[in-house]
């Protein structure tokens, strides 16, 4: 029986993992068309019309410059021909001082790592600087001289920045799924916190506080993207009018950031309260049906800031600050029949939060602190 049950258990994760991967190559099979031509372009750009003889660096430039990350393209052009430049720099002075040889080549390689560290923090740069100064050392000159290497380089990042612009990819798509998956995590915190409420449930509290703190790698996520696709917007003229709602979407992610955090402090006092008992029933439940309202109200924050169609888009945001501006005007201890210390500080805890959210849903922040009732 527990073979079978193990390999049952075997097949469904084999077969997840195919479907994933399927998926993943489907929704990759675009870029790597791109990956391929601007590399077999830059390629024979660099061999047939510079005459360099297998310019493997203008192949290699443009494929970690186009590549999968999040990480904006032009930054990455930056790091490989700099630090294809300056680890040949490097390698070369090194070469005539200590000469050729193992050793040699470790003194060197563990050098130009270090400066390139000092330099920038940046991995490609990092890595490229390291590189090229070890291939000084340890293989011969190409044709043209160590610097038709920097070249090659240059030539694959600027057919990568030509793919960037002349076939760019909607900059809003990537921003777009992440504060889906953003505000969908932050709605279940909101939802689980409730639940915990409702159940008198400490640990289901603190279950809320850790899938809060985990919701950080998403955001970080979300930051690269607009990164990304600010650069995009910026250097596609077809993509230039969209620069205001990914600045737009910029703007919302600082203060979602900042209602996460503020929810984390709250799980951990509600963690506390639930353990001290320190809530009536009626202001349980009504502090419950905030958080439910909450977060139903994140949600339609999050159809807003991902909708395709404009006129949709500010439908979902009016919706959303009237749903948060109905919930903010009951946020008082007394309107929640909260009679205890320990009970007040939960509300208060959730007063910076709804502000925070009422400012990523576009309403001044000055307003947004006039809705509160004042205490």
């Amino acid at each position: 029986m527990a073979p079978a049950i193990g390999f049952s258990a075997s097949a469904r994760f084999l077969r997840g993992r195919v479907r994933t991967g399927l998926v993943r190559s489907r929704n990759s099979l675009l870029p790597a068309i791109q990956m391929t031509a601007c590399a077999v372009g830059a390629y024979a750009f660099a061999e047939y019309v510079l005459g360099h003889s297998g310019p493997l660096f203008a192949a290699t430039s443009s494929l970690i410059a186009l590549g999968f990350s999040r990480d904006p393209r032009l930054r990455r052009v930056i790091e490989v021909g700099l630090g294809c430049t300056i680890g040949i720099v490097v390698g070369d002075l090194l070469l005539h001082w200590l000469g050729p040889g193992i050793w040699q080549a470790a003194v060197v390689l563990l050098f130009s790592i270090l400066l390139a560290r000092f330099l920038d923090s940046g991995t490609i740069f990092t890595t490229q600087l390291g590189l090229q100064s070890l291939l000084v050392v340890l293989l011969p000159a190409p044709a043209g001289g160590p610097f038709t290497r920097s070249i090659d380089a240059i030539v694959g990042g600027v057919f990568a920045l030509l793919v960037t612009v002349l076939i760019p990819k909607d900059p809003r798509r990537e921003p777009r799924s992440d504060v889906k998956k953003l505000l969908h995590e932050f709605a279940e915190v909101l939802r689980e916190c409730a639940s915990a409420l409702s159940y008198s449930d400490s640990t289901q509290a603190w279950h809320a506080l850790i899938r809060g703190r985990n919701c950080q790698p998403l955001v970080d996520s979300m930051r690269q993207s607009l990164r990304a696709s600010g650069e995009v917007a910026m250097l596609a003229p077809a993509y230039r009018r969209h620069r205001e709602e990914l600045d737009q979407m910029e703007q919302a992610l600082d203060y979602i950031d900042l209602a996460l955090r503020n929810s984390r402090v709250f799980a951990r006092r509600l963690t506390s309260a639930i353990n001290h008992a320190a809530l009536s029933d009626e202001a349980t439940q009504n502090i419950a049906d905030v958080l439910q309202d909450t977060a139903d109200a994140v949600g339609e924050l999050s159809l807003g800031l991902a909708e395709v169609h404009d006129g949709a888009r500010r439908a979902h945001l009016r919706t959303a600050r009237a749903d948060l501006r109905d919930i903010a005007g009951r946020l008082h201890p007394r309107l929640l029949d909260v009679q205890r210390l320990e009970g007040e500080t939960v509300v208060m805890l959730f007063r910076p939060l709804m502000v925070d959210l009422l400012e990523a849903a576009g309403v001044d922040s000055r307003e947004a602190r006039d809705i509160l009732p004042p205490l």
